[in-house]
């Protein structure tokens, strides 16, 4: 070997320690292909963060994080082979094992479902019991995921239903409005138009879907186990990275797929994951970011059981495994 050479190699060897990869792991990374369930955001950060800073290298991983959008249905993506790993919920498990499909969560990146309702302040809207027979604007798919819920608990009727379009202009214009939104989104832009509002997070009145989960297939999960527990590992590093350290790598591919995110919606969202505890609050604060149990996925599913959603005899524990968490990685 000539000098030049050697002094290549040498230069290379000490440029991928420096960036946290072994030469060994460098020349063997394994391709992951990840499916987020919208566009790029705040909500999306710690995968990003885990690409960004080189995390998904330092566990031998080539990892592309691809951007979903209305068009896109992860399940079918996952379905079809395209991809390894999707965002999803509690309920895409559930509907696996009804529909006989074999796939599996292993993680949950988000410990509360940010999934709000929202009412005008002053307007005696101040609980959810206190929106009983109140019109609401929800969204279709609302119908079936947390609506189920609101009727078992606090005696909603579907007569209360009205279509929600996405646009803020009804909620400003009418203060005994009462609309869905998602806790970093919503809120913001109506604070934006003037209204201070007050918002309803659904997970605290009960509603404990596990929500930004990981899925995979059965399969990846049993003829690759390592491949698997080292993207969740990854993937939860990069999470706690994102949540106490600095955001601002991540923040910044965010704003590359995703141009109509600024810097002032990502602060608004990573406050509230951290006021609500979205990332890491329950079990997360003694299991780790991603923690998933039991007795979680039990309570969740007798309460759409009684809501009327699942069959009691849905056999919901193949919907996912706690194989790869629980480990307080990162932390």
């Amino acid at each position: 070997m000539g000098l030049l050479t050697r002094r290549a190699a040498v230069f290379s060897v000490v440029g991928l320690l420096a960036a946290g990869v072994s030469p060994a792991s460098a020349q063997a990374l394994d391709k992951v292909i990840f499916q987020t369930n919208w566009r790029a955001q705040a909500e999306h950060g710690g995968f990003y963060q885990a690409l960004a800073t080189g995390i998904y290298k330092k566990h031998g991983l080539d990892a592309e994080v691809r951007m979903g959008g209305p068009q896109q249905d992860p399940n079918a993506l996952l379905l079809a082979g395209k991809v390894d790993f999707i965002m999803s919920n509690s309920f895409a498990g559930f509907n696996y094992v009804r529909e006989n499909l074999p796939f599996v969560v292993i993680a949950s990146m988000f410990q509360k479902d940010p999934q709000v309702l929202i009412s005008h302040p002053g307007m005696g809207n101040d609980t959810l019991a206190q929106m009983k027979g109140k019109p609401i604007l929800i969204g279709a798919a609302s119908r079936t995921s947390y609506w189920p819920f609101l009727r078992a608990k606090f005696g909603f009727t579907d007569e209360q239903i009205r279509p929600y379009t996405f646009n803020m202009a009804p909620f400003l214009a009418d203060k005994n409005a009462i609309q869905q939104g998602f806790l970093s989104s919503e809120p913001y832009a109506i604070e934006l138009g003037g209204v201070k509002p007050v918002v309803h997070l659904l997970a605290d009145a009960g509603f404990e879907n596990y929500q930004e989960t990981i899925n995979t297939s059965a399969k990846l999960v049993q003829t690759r186990p390592d491949f698997v527990q080292r993207f969740v590992d990854a993937s939860i590093e990069g999470w706690v990275s994102y949540v106490y350290g600095d955001p601002s790598p991540a923040n910044d591919l965010i704003k590359k797929d995703n141009p109509e995110m600024t810097d002032d919606k990502i602060a608004y969202a990573i406050k509230s994951m951290k006021d609500y505890g979205i990332v890491d609050s329950g079990d997360s604060k003694k299991l780790g970011i991603g923690a998933m149990t039991d007795g979680r996925w039990e309570s969740f599913f007798k309460i759409n059981v009684q809501a009327g959603v699942y069959p009691a005899d849905l056999d919901f524990k193949k919907a996912y495994t706690l194989q790869f968490v629980n480990k307080r990685i990162g932390m």
